[in-house]
C-alpha cells in the first residue's frame, strides 16, 4: 500500500472528503528545535489549496480543488486579489512551477476518487485533464496544453525495488522548472525523480529511490485487510516504499527530493535526498546514505508532501506529523501537520519547526521573500503566509 496510499486523490482523499463535510524529528540532521510558534497570516482564502509557487513582490501562484489556476497578488492595506489564471479540471489539485518566459507547468497524478465521492464544486464539471501528464499554459492561452504523458513513460522503466507487485506504476506529484528550461518531476508511484525536456518530450531518469526497513508503529488500530492488515505486531520490521513526493533545486543548486514514507506510514522515517545536478540512474540508498551521486541530506520527518528552498535551507512539509496512515485512520490529532526548516549546520544541520501546532493538514510550500503555505489540503483552505 505504499504507492497507492499516496494517490491522496484516491483513498486518502476520499476518506479526507468525506470527513470535511463540515468544516520530534530524530536523525541525521543532527538537531531539533521547536520555534516559530505566531499565527500565519492569511493571504487569500482557497478551496482545498495544494499547489504554492510563490514569485516574490507578493505574487503567488496556486492551484485548488477542481482544478482552478491562480495568481495570489497581496495589496498594502487592502486584501489581496485572487487573480483566475486558468483551469485544469481535476479532482485533486495539480502542482505548479513556473517556467521561463512566462510559461506555468503543471502536473497532474493519478486518477481520483469516483464521482460519487467528489467534492460538489466538481461535480457536473468538465471531464477530468488526463492523469499522470505534465501539461504547460501561458497568458492568453484556452487551456492548459499537454506536454508529456508521465505514466507512459514509467511503464518502460519499471521501478527495481517495487513492493506491490505494480512496477511500473505512475504518479507524478512534484514538479520544478529548471533555468535550462527542463523540468523536474518527483513520481510518488515509480519512487523516482525524472527530468523531462518540454520542447521534445524526451524524459530521462535522474534517479530512484530505495525502499527502507522500518518498524511497524505502535498505536495505531485494526487494520482492515482492503488497508493492508492486520498489521503484525508494533515494532516488526517491515520494508516500506518512499513515496517520492516531492521536489526542490536548493541555493546550491542541487536538487532535493523529499519522501512520504509508504505502508506503514512509520513516523520519523521519512527521508530528504540531495542529488548532484545532471544525474542519470542514480541510486538513493538507505543503506548506504552517502554513497554516489544522490546523498541524504536530512532524515526523522514524517509524511513530507512538499519541498521548497531558500537562502536558509531546505523546508520539508509534512501532511501531518503523525503519519498519512494515522489521518487515514482516524487517529485524534493525525490533522495536525508541520513545516520543519533545514539549516546546515558543519557537517550536520540544524531542524526548526515553524508555525508550531498552526498547520493543518498543508499541501505546499514555497519561499520568496517570504514563506507560504497552501492548506489545509482537504476542504476550505487558504495560502498562508509565515511571519
Amino acid at each position: 500500500m505504499g504507492k497507492a496510499a499516496i494517490r491522496i486523490g484516491t483513498a486518502v482523499a476520499a476518506l479526507a472528503l468525506a470527513a470535511t463535510g463540515a468544516p520530534a524529528v530524530a536523525g541525521d540532521h543532527g538537531g531539533h528545535t521547536g520555534g516559530g510558534r505566531a499565527a500565519p497570516k492569511t493571504v487569500a482564502p482557497l478551496m482545498g489549496p495544494r499547489g504554492v509557487d510563490a514569485l516574490g513582490d507578493g505574487r503567488t501562484l496556486v492551484t485548488e480543488t477542481g482544478g482552478n489556476v491562480s495568481l495570489v497578488v497581496e495589496r498594502a492595506h487592502k486584501p489581496a486579489r485572487v487573480v483566475p489564471l486558468s483551469n485544469l479540471p481535476t479532482d485533486f489539485p495539480p502542482a505548479i512551477a513556473k517556467g521561463p518566459r512566462g510559461s506555468i507547468y503543471l502536473l497532474t497524478g493519478a486518477s481520483g476518487p469516483p464521482p460519487e465521492q467528489r467534492p460538489s464544486v466538481l461535480r457536473g464539471a468538465a471531464a477530468p485533464a488526463p492523469a499522470t501528464t505534465l501539461f504547460k499554459w501561458k497568458r492568453g492561452w484556452p487551456a492548459p496544453r499537454p506536454v508529456v504523458d508521465i505514466g507512459a513513460y514509467q511503464k518502460t522503466d519499471p521501478d527495481p525495488w517495487d513492493q506491490e507487485q505494480f512496477p511500473t506504476d505512475s504518479n507524478p506529484f512534484g514538479v520544478v522548472a529548471l533555468d535550462d528550461g527542463t523540468v523536474l518531476v518527483s513520481d510518488a508511484a515509480g519512487n523516482d525523480l525524472l527530468r523531462v525536456w518540454p520542447r521534445t518530450g524526451k524524459i530521462k531518469t535522474v534517479a530512484r529511490l530505495m525502499p527502507r526497513t522500518v518498524p511497524v508503529p505502535a498505536g495505531l488500530p485494526d487494520v482492515p485487510p482492503e488497508m493492508g492488515g492486520p498489521l503484525p505486531p508494533a515494532g516488526t520490521p517491515i520494508v516500506s516504499e518512499p513515496v517520492a513526493t516531492s521536489v526542490t533545486v536548493g541555493a546550491d543548486g542541487y536538487w532535493y527530493v523529499g519522501e512520504l514514507r509508504g505502508f506503514p506510514a512509520t513516523p520519523g522515517t521519512s527521508q530528504v535526498w540531495r542529488i548532484k545536478p545532471g544525474s542519470k540512474n542514480a541510486t538513493c540508498d538507505p543503506e548506504h546514505p552517502r554513497k554516489g551521486a544522490c546523498k541524504r541530506h536530512a532524515d526523522g520527518f514524517t509524511s513530507i508532501t512538499d519541498l521548497a528552498a531558500g537562502p536558509k535551507g531546505i523546508y520539508a512539509l509534512e501532511l501531518s506529523k503523525k503519519s498519512w496512515f494515522a489521518f487515514e485512520m482516524g487517529l485524534p490529532g493525525a490533522q495536525e501537520g508541520g513545516l520543519f526548516l533545514i539549516r546546515p549546520r558543519g557537517t550536520k544541520h540544524r531542524v526548526r519547526e515553524l508555525a508550531a501546532g498552526r498547520l493543518m493538514n498543508p499541501g505546499g510550500v514555497d519561499v520568496s521573500d517570504h514563506v507560504y503555505v497552501a492548506g489545509p489540503l482537504f476542504g476550505p483552505g487558504a495560502l498562508l503566509r509565515l511571519r
